[in-house]
């Protein structure tokens, strides 16, 4: 078995080895992973944190060692907490990463940083301050930054930077937590999931107080919440509908 972190900013993590290839998700700085397989130009890799599967080119992550593999996988996370920040390697160059990189592998790529972080839970009413941070950024399939984002992406990060871990998709995370009955049993920061016709889960949005969901739709938005789903403000229709109400973290 091979291992690796990602030395980039944002790398597309694809669901064939194409650069043509559906994004299903993005490999931030320091996100480590076991390589499944390798091919001249692409790896097929599974995530640490999630262990989210997909291919990823070869030339933008470096290798790493099975013991340094479980030395960060051990750790708790240490996450960047500003929109971009820099890192720095030996010859004085610059890195931009994005808000949520890993940190943790910093002596492994020989890199500096003097940003802020964060690395222990925070309390569950500092969930939806970290969601504003992510207020108004674009609606990205497979996103997971201030600068493209998807439903699931989203409320994964918001997660991870308080120190809890989501799995990647909305039909995964589903499978976390305690389902409440009623709206009214739910507290800021629990989650909202929603169904499409055929009774897939196909959206997730953090509930806010007063019947307010925030969630990633086209951007990143406000909207209402009430017994049949998801209210959009702006064009006066429901447009997703509510499924189920899950608990992930105890006020």
């Amino acid at each position: 078995m091979q291992y690796g972190i990602c030395n980039l900013s944002i790398v597309p993590l694809r669901l064939e080895p194409s650069d043509t290839s559906e994004l299903v998700s993005q490999v931030l700085y320091g996100d480590y992973f076991k390589v499944l397989e390798k091919r001249k130009a692409w790896s097929k890799i599974r995530l640490g944190f999630d262990k989210y599967e997909g291919w990823i080119d070869n030339k933008q992550y470096v290798n790493i060692s099975e013991e340094d593999y479980k030395k960060i996988h051990l750790e708790l996370p240490v996450l960047s907490t500003d929109l971009v920040e820099f890192i720095e390697d030996n010859d004085s160059q610059l890195y931009p990463i994005p808000l949520g990189s890993s940190l943790n592998g910093l002596d492994l790529l020989q890199h500096t940083h003097d940003g802020n972080t964060v690395n222990d839970k925070a309390p569950k009413e500092h969930l939806l301050k970290t969601a504003f941070t992510y207020l108004n950024a674009p609606y990205l399939w497979g996103g997971k930054t201030p600068f493209g984002i998807d439903c699931s992406g989203f409320t994964q990060m918001v997660y991870k930077l308080n120190g809890y871990k989501l799995f990647r998709d909305a039909s995964q995370q589903a499978t976390q937590g305690e389902a409440l009955s009623f709206i009214e049993e739910s507290d800021p920061g629990d989650l909202a999931f929603f169904d499409n016709d055929e009774g897939q889960i196909v959206h997730v949005g953090i509930i806010m107080p007063d019947n307010f969901i925030i969630h990633a739709h086209g951007k990143v938005r406000i909207d209402r919440l009430d017994h049949s789903g998801i209210y959009n403000v702006d064009k006066h229709i429901h447009t997703h509908k509510l499924r189920v109400i899950k608990r992930i973290v105890e006020g």
